[in-house]
């Protein structure tokens, strides 16, 4: 199965993007299509068929589609803001047009007949036919497309409803059916409002859609597009795609940061905000690692190139907020649902009211304005931007203060949170231990018993392993090396078994340690870590590691249980550590001496009375971060474990956790508000027109703003303190 990801062009409407997904789910080889109207982005998996066949699919609906790549989203956004210019043409002419009538309407409802010739049928004639045929073409040319495919849209009502008063009222002037000193008969200046006032809210539309992708965009501009390369002593400056990983690059004060690598020589201060949101610079040395984007303050800096383009952190987080505006969230499935149903239900009720009307009412005008005012009325614009919207907005709120969630599904899933269990190691803790106690039982010297230990722990990744190796690097010769993972190590030294490990592993190994264990008890419930050494099966010392509570752990945990979460922690460490280690965060609810395939089952309980998020770092994490509800990484953590998660915390600091629950709240909740007022406009709209309450002009007004204030509404979301 493969992925295609491709920029649309054309859309106007929740039924625009939901024409495309149907016709596309029913295609062969296509497997599934999401469709995203706000970012006018389309992501399609699929088999045994080729992408030129998709495009050619989607084009033959009458919408544009190209493959996105860097250039193609530079021409979407060109596009875009192309769009936004033409709308505003059309604008103004449409309502340089249209005033002169509106005016003699105006006139002479107040009785004043100053100005006759604006009465004139011909003259009216002539300035409505550019309004409804030129600037209202696009309307008519949808509308069609709409129709072709079998999904009638937004288009097609606006088109249907205008027609029906420009034509109508060409009958009049035919049938001489109009008084030549009034607009009596007259029903130009109500197709033509009703199309520049639909203008106007598609240019508001745009003009706020186009301030959504803000995130995206700034987040772009971060790449530098040149980047100053040294060849032995020679500078050379080259564009940005010619560089090659192993490249040695000069940054000098002041400049970007052009790729991720490593700083070879000089030392300075890097702004890192955009990708922490911290405002502290970040002091860097010698081996310290840099980022793209991030900015070099004073020293110049020599750095080695370890990741370019698109394996840039930089460009990791860009697909990563461009993923999550494209995944739709489950709750936009309900607007969806309504919205593949709702063009047609209007149809069969602006027939119905012509009917009634014409029945009843015992008059063809009246019946064919009552008509008009239901097709306009009733464009379920809104309803396809309340949730996608909100989403954008949430999403690059989320990015900009160092939270980056992967979709639509699990911004939402996140604000149903009743439990967040923690991983200790990296997460609660710094995850950097460090050897606190050493005590050598005496058989062995100091040397021998350190160097067979760190021998020993230079075959592990694990922190407490480094921890070792760092106290003492002087390493005796291993053979037979195992890794019990989240238990211990075992080998052999100078024909002797050495088994290093916990209490729980020592004594599995049928070592005796009863008369060291109060001892060791005593070290972990001060909240250290206890390794025990053993060789030949007898214990010949132990390692105390401490590692320190993160400065954010209390307050994070106080913050969630303010918020009605509970808060539990998982760790393969001892009860007594773990309790220790808790009893600081103020989690009282704690699983220890948990082995990484334990901890998958430990959620899966928890999911039984709660929605859990499981927050970690490491690879031992990441199967609990799948199974999670929803899956919180550390960015300090390993790419398994982030790729695991359906959010990443782009800095080492806690309080995000609660922050990207209470930015899920918030966005959730203005998804809802949005679809409220998309519903309430239409739901009271329609019965309104339907009953000749609402002319044609009145009707176009409410719902080229009910748009407007759906995006509007999204916007306001930016505003908003995500770290209370």
């Amino acid at each position: 199965m493969k992925t295609l990801k491709l920029n649309i062009s054309g859309m106007t409407c929740a039924a625009c993007s939901g024409r495309i997904e149907k016709v596309l789910g029913k295609t062969a080889g296509v497997i599934s299509c999401v469709v995203n109207l706000t970012t006018r982005t389309a992501e399609i998996k699929y088999e045994n068929i080729t992408p030129e066949e998709i495009i050619a699919k989607i084009e033959s609906l009458g919408f544009g589609a190209e493959i996105k790549t860097k250039k193609s989203d530079e021409d979407a956004i060109s596009r875009l803001r192309k769009e936004e210019k033409i709308l505003k043409i059309k604008f103004i002419i449409s309502a340089i047009l249209t005033f002169p009538l509106i005016f003699g309407m105006v006139t002479n409802f107040l009785g004043l007949h100053f100005f006759h010739f604006l009465h004139n049928p011909f003259y009216q004639l002539i300035v409505a036919t550019p309004v409804q045929f030129i600037i209202g073409f696009s309307f008519y040319k949808k509308g069609y497309m709409a129709l072709k495919s079998k999904s009638p849209n937004m288009d097609v009502l606006i088109a249907m409803g205008t027609s029906v008063a420009y034509f109508y009222s060409i009958y009049n002037m035919i049938a001489g059916k109009i008084n030549p000193m009034t607009m009596e008969g007259l029903y130009f200046e109500s197709s033509m409002t009703v199309i520049t006032l639909i203008i106007l809210g598609k240019f508001l539309e745009m003009k706020a859609k186009n301030k959504t992708s803000d995130a995206i965009r700034s987040l772009m501009k971060l790449q530098p597009e040149t980047v100053t390369v040294l060849v032995g002593d020679e500078e050379k400056t080259i564009p940005i795609g010619h560089l090659e990983e192993g490249d040695i690059i000069l940054i000098r004060p002041g400049e970007r940061i052009s790729a991720d690598g490593i700083i070879i020589s000089g030392g300075s201060s890097v702004d890192e905000s955009m990708l922490t949101g911290e405002a502290m610079p970040v002091e860097k040395a010698i081996d310290d690692t840099v980022f793209s984007g991030t900015i070099n303050l004073n020293g110049a800096l020599k750095i080695k190139a370890t990741k370019i383009g698109k394996d840039t952190m930089l460009s990791g987080i860009i697909r990563m907020v461009e993923d999550a505006q494209s995944v739709k969230a489950p709750i936009q499935r309900v607007a969806d649902k309504v919205s593949a149903i709702f063009v047609p239900a209007v149809l069969l009720i602006a027939l119905l009211t012509f009917i009634l009307w014409f029945i009843f009412g015992g008059n063809i005008e009246t019946a064919l304005i009552n008509t008009v005012s239901v097709l306009v009325i009733a464009c379920p614009c809104s309803l396809g931007l309340a949730t996608p919207t909100a989403i954008m907005v949430g999403t690059g709120l989320g990015a900009k203060n160092g939270i980056l969630i992967k979709g639509g599904d699990a911004l939402e899933t996140a604000h149903k949170i009743t439990a967040v269990a923690f991983d200790k190691t990296g997460t609660i803790t710094e995850g950097t231990p460090s050897v606190s106690l050493f005590k050598n039982l005496g058989e062995y010297s100091d040397e021998v018993l350190l160097s067979v230990a760190s021998a020993m722990e230079s075959f592990s990744e694990h922190p407490i392993g480094k921890a070792i190796t760092t106290f003492h690097e002087n390493k005796a010769i291993i053979s037979d090396f195992n890794s019990h993972t989240g238990r211990g190590i075992s080998g052999i030294w100078d024909n002797c078994p050495v088994v290093m490990g916990s209490v729980k592993f020592t004594e599995e190994n049928g070592i005796d340690i009863s008369e060291i264990l109060p001892e060791i008890r005593e070290c972990e419930l001060k909240g250290n870590t206890v390794i025990i050494i053993s060789i030949n099966n007898v214990p010949q010392g132990y390692f105390a590691l401490s590692d320190k509570i993160r400065e954010s752990a209390s307050s994070t945990v106080s913050r969630l249980k303010k918020m009605g979460i509970e808060v539990f922690m998982i760790t393969g460490d001892n009860e007594a550590t773990a309790k220790a280690i808790g009893a600081q965060a103020g989690i009282e609810n704690i699983y220890s001496q948990v082995l990484p395939k334990e901890k998958s089952e430990i959620i899966n309980e928890l999911k039984k009375r709660y929605t859990v998020a499981m927050v970690g770092d490491g690879i031992n994490d990441a199967p609990a971060l799948a199974k999670a509800d929803i899956g919180l990484a550390m960015n300090s953590g390993t790419d398994i474990a982030m790729e695991s998660a359906g959010i990443t915390l782009m800095h080492n600091d806690l309080s995000l956790v609660p922050s990207a629950i209470n930015l899920s709240r918030l966005t959730i909740k203005k998804v809802k508000q949005n679809l409220f007022w998309a519903f309430i406009y239409n739901s009271i709209g329609i019965p309104f027109a339907a009953l000749g309450f609402l002319s044609p002009i009145i009707s176009g007004t409410a719902m080229a703003f009910s748009s407007v204030s759906v995006v509007t509404n999204s916007l306001l979301l930016k505003n908003k303190e995500i770290k209370k």
